[in-house]
């Protein structure tokens, strides 16, 4: 794998597609990596938001393994989402 050339989501394969210089391409699963999480509706949002909107860090906390720990942070009692704000 070279210089990073795009990231991206492709929403008719459900997968985040990241493409080399080289022309490799690494397709993160979205719809797997996410069913194989536990998440409440505030962390499915959260997801949505990343998927569209950030992909290239919704690939980076996939393959760092740090999905989850994000998502509790980001949705937590004290986000800010949710009923109590």
């Amino acid at each position: 794998m070279k210089r990073l050339k795009s990231c991206e989501f492709n929403i008719d394969s459900g997968c985040v597609e990241i493409c080399f210089s080289d022309g490799s391409i690494l397709a993160i699963d979205c719809t797997a990596v996410e069913n194989g999480i536990e998440t409440t509706v505030n962390e499915r949002a959260e997801l949505d938001w990343l998927v569209y909107n950030a992909p290239l860090d919704y690939a980076k906390f996939v393959l760092s393994g740090e999905l989850d720990e994000y998502l509790k942070r980001v949705s937590g009692p004290y986000s800010g989402i949710g009923w109590g704000s």
